[in-house]
């Protein structure tokens, strides 16, 4: 929809993004779907088109309330959405690629400050689910998980949230893109205590990633730093048991609860 308003209107897109506060390549990657529209982004274009709130509706309708995802989250979802190689290591919740509508509500219940509301709350487990569809994309992506043993213990909105979602990363487990390893508690020291991460890798095998923390996330894209990330999340995988055996302790966990 913002092609065609551009188009009708006749005008280019360093134009455009000249006329509203955005760079060109800005505009044409919104155009191309790998980035969605942010801060005033949409509310000018429609404006400056004459699009009379169609953009407003379409963008909505798409992203919502866009300025309630910090601004380095709708980054790394759009590097998501492309990337034909996605490996996540996680330490203290399900990786968001995993997690049940259940499960992710309870998470955006308790780790914001200030807190959101419910329809912001509501909106963000849409989003969050609504990811997980790269898992039937085609080409589906190569997909890693690596997840921490305490991750399947911690009772995040309560023993039946986290059953079902323990019997959710399974059935996503059995997907023959899809691998998930547990690290066992036993380990007295292993590759990952930095903290976690998840690594990414386009078709064109560019590669990049992704680091989040109490205080936003940045992405590492320089070499030799990707090349070590890799390194080490390669390492992880040998010192986390293999898939079938945690596939036993994940199914373990579910029954205990």
């Amino acid at each position: 929809m913002l092609r065609f308003f551009r188009k009708r209107k006749g005008m280019s897109q360093e134009a455009l993004g000249a006329r509203i506060g955005f760079s060109k390549s800005q505009v044409a990657m919104v155009e191309s779907g790998h980035r969605p529209p942010k801060g005033n982004f949409t509310p000018n274009a429609d404006v400056e088109l004459g699009a009379q709130g169609v953009l407003l509706e379409v963008a909505e309708e798409e992203f919502g309330d866009s300025t309630v995802v910090p601004p380095w989250t709708e980054d790394y979802l759009a590097e998501e959405k492309q990337a034909s190689v996605i490996y996540a290591y996680q330490t203290h919740v399900v990786p968001g690629l995993l997690q049940t509508p259940e499960y992710a509500r309870a998470v955006f219940n308790c780790n914001y400050c200030p807190p959101w509301d419910d329809d912001e709350i509501e909106r963000q487990v849409a989003k969050r689910v609504k990811r997980q569809e790269l898992f039937s994309r085609k080409p589906a992506p190569v997909t890693s998980f690596v997840l921490e043993e305490s991750i399947l213990n911690r009772p995040i909105g309560g023993r039946d949230v986290l059953k079902r979602q323990l019997h959710s990363i399974l059935e996503i487990g059995r997907l023959r893109h899809v691998e998930v390893q547990v690290v066992p508690h036993g380990r007295e020291t292993h590759a990952g205590l930095n903290g976690p991460m998840i690594l990414l890798e386009t078709a064109s095998r560019h590669q990049l990633v992704y680091v989040e923390g109490q205080g936003g996330g940045y992405f590492v894209s320089e070499q030799p730093d990707v090349a070590n990330m890799f390194g080490v999340y390669g390492i992880l995988r040998t010192q986390a048991h293999n898939s079938e055996k945690s596939a036993q302790i994940i199914e373990k966990a579910a029954d205990a609860l």
